[in-house]
């Protein structure tokens, strides 16, 4: 069966745009791997391709959550892999896009997840209470300061579950994840966009102004309706978590405007550094002006010029 293609990197490299073109290209359909598109209404702030922007081609895993449910990589990973093999079935390829770390690792490798304690889950809880989610950050980043380095400083859900982990298992979270010298799922071949932050940052900025400008406060306001809260996973989304502190009186909009830049530019570090340290991905710079075309030359040439529909490999 055809054999999928991942197209990873770092947030506002233009994965959607590249992944687009080789689903057209050997007769693909798209698989997202953002965490936050996973989610019904927030469109504006994670960037979500709308549907008539999608050239007719297939889409999974997008807008399968309210904002009210928790995103969980465990939920993600069965929910995609039943996805991926369904594609393959139909005898397509499976173009799998997007830039949230740990649900690559959970789809692509084999990765035995670590276990769960609610009862250690509820005394992080309470101690990120008593302590505020930065401070609780940093005894995160004594402890595991790989761990730390990928999770958000302001991201409470997976602060705790990654001191959950240290104290179940007796190691660092990072220990549990399956070394990247293994051959991928499915034999899946990963392509990344490689971005400078010089290049990459002015983007990140613009784009956030844009979101703003095309209404991504309205966006929040109409997601607290249906029940977005800042304690929530969905909430701590960037941009989402700096508007709602925004609507709750903590920033002013500029302030809002700026917190989300950062944020983004953080995070979009942080993917550099995590993607860069995987040798199994094909690299393209992404400010070339025909990157697209550059990535669907080298998948093509790796499928030996067929497509998904005729059944290669």
């Amino acid at each position: 069966m055809p054999r999928p293609v991942a197209v990873v990197g770092p947030t506002g490299a233009g994965k959607s745009d590249t992944a687009l073109a080789v689903a057209e290209a050997v007769g693909g359909e798209i698989v997202n791997i953002d965490s936050m598109q996973l989610y019904r209404g927030m469109d504006i702030g994670t960037a979500k391709l709308p549907p008539e922007d999608r050239r007719g081609i297939p889409h999974h895993q997008f807008d399968v959550l309210d904002v009210t449910e928790a995103a969980s990589v465990a939920r993600y990973r069965d929910a995609a892999i039943a996805d991926v093999e369904a594609v393959r079935g139909r005898g397509r390829t499976p173009v799998v896009v997007g830039g949230s770390m740990m649900y690559v690792q959970a789809l692509l490798d084999d990765w035995d997840l670590p276990p769960t304690d609610a009862a250690v889950r509820r005394r992080w809880e309470q101690e990120c209470d008593r302590l505020g989610v930065e401070r609780l950050h940093a005894v995160l980043a004594q402890r595991d300061p790989e761990a730390a380095a990928v999770i958000e400083n302001r991201d409470r859900r997976r602060t705790v579950r990654a001191l959950e982990v240290i104290e179940l298992t007796g190691r660092p979270f990072a220990a549990s994840q399956p070394p990247k010298d293994r051959p991928t799922r499915w034999g899946t071949s990963m392509v990344g966009l490689s971005a400078t932050a010089d290049w990459l940052n002015p983007r990140l900025e613009a784009r956030v102004n844009r979101m703003f400008e095309q209404g991504l406060v309205q966006e929040v306001r109409s997601l607290v309706d249906l029940g977005l809260r800042r304690s929530s996973t969905a909430g701590q989304a960037i941009g989402y978590a700096q508007v709602l502190d925004h609507l709750s009186g903590e920033l002013t909009l500029d302030e809002a405007v700026e917190r989300t830049v950062t944020g983004t530019r953080r995070y979009a570090r942080r993917q550099r550094a995590w993607f860069r340290r995987d040798p199994r991905i094909t690299w393209f710079d992404a400010s070339a002006p025909d990157v697209s075309d550059q990535v669907v030359a080298a998948v093509l040439e790796a499928v030996g010029g067929t497509t998904g529909e005729s059944g290669s490999h």
